[in-house]
């Protein structure tokens, strides 16, 4: 009788002290931190740009038998951001921005053939400044030490403006057409126009807290082309419409923001009950 409920007793009892030590070998081992998903977010960013452009284009090219856009360069300017966001899981956030893009100095250099023989160059001096709205997507790839990395994609508008657009023009050769091709100065007011535009995005994020993350980025974005005012001679003669055309302008962009959530996030799960 004693044999019988001896075993029954035993293995209870090894039931009962094993299990505390599995639950301990279980709770020395660092439980994943889960945030919470979900929820809205302000945002705020400081940058740089480092603009290029394809190709320029202007009506009196056809004076010239070919031309030759040697230099068309921009300086760096700084941009200026806010926006509004969402977070829709631990994975996947989208967000609308809006920006200034200050302006950014231009320098440009053509030397065109002149029919008959010769050549001409026309320097180019203007400025370059946009507004930038997009809406963006953003995948983030997993988080090490509180480091996010992210990469993402926007679509949206660009309003280009061209400003103090200058052009000095030097015939080097006294050939035929040097008259009509070049040798002298012109000037253009300042125009603007709305373009489709397009990012690529590729980063790392840093929650400082609860609610704030910071962010460094690079930023490809194609702002489509613009164009300068009616270019006027020094004279006052204007015998018809050739402003200057910017096509295929893009900008890498280096980029420092702010990230805020709104929504008061919920409590890591070891931390709860």
């Amino acid at each position: 009788m004693v044999r019988r409920f001896a075993l029954p007793t035993l293995a209870a009892l090894a039931a009962l002290t094993a299990s505390p030590v599995a639950h301990a070998a279980d709770l020395s081992l660092p439980a994943p931190v889960i945030h919470e998903v979900g929820g809205w977010y302000l945002r705020g960013d400081i940058g740089f740009t480092n603009q290029s452009v394809g190709s320029l284009f202007n009506a009196n090219y056809a004076n010239f038998t070919s031309v030759n856009n040697i230099d068309k360069g921009f300086d760096a300017s700084p941009l200026f951001g806010l926006g509004v966001g969402y977070v829709v899981n631990n994975w996947l956030r989208l967000d609308v921005t809006g920006e200034y893009r200050s302006s950014a100095n231009f320098k440009g250099l053509d030397v065109g053939a002149i029919p008959g023989g010769g050549f001409g160059d026309d320097r180019y001096t203007a400025s370059k400044s946009e507004w930038l709205f997009l809406f963006n997507g953003y995948v983030d790839l997993g988080t090490w030490y509180s480091i996010t990395p992210f990469i993402g994609a926007g679509v949206g508008m660009s309003r280009n403006t061209i400003s103090n657009f200058g052009d000095f023009s030097v015939c080097v050769n006294s050939g035929v057409g040097c008259a009509t091709s070049g040798g002298s100065d012109a000037f253009a007011g300042s125009a603007s126009m709305w373009n489709f535009a397009w990012a690529i995005h590729a980063g790392l994020a840093y929650r400082l807290t609860q609610n704030a993350t910071i962010e460094f980025a690079y930023r490809y974005v194609d702002l489509g082309k613009a164009h300068s005012g009616d270019l006027i001679a020094f004279d006052g003669t204007n015998n018809f419409n050739n402003p200057m055309e910017f096509h295929h302008l893009t900008s890498s962009d280096f980029k420092l923001g702010v990230r805020w959530m709104l929504d008061a996030p919920m409590m890591p799960l070891e931390s709860r009950g």
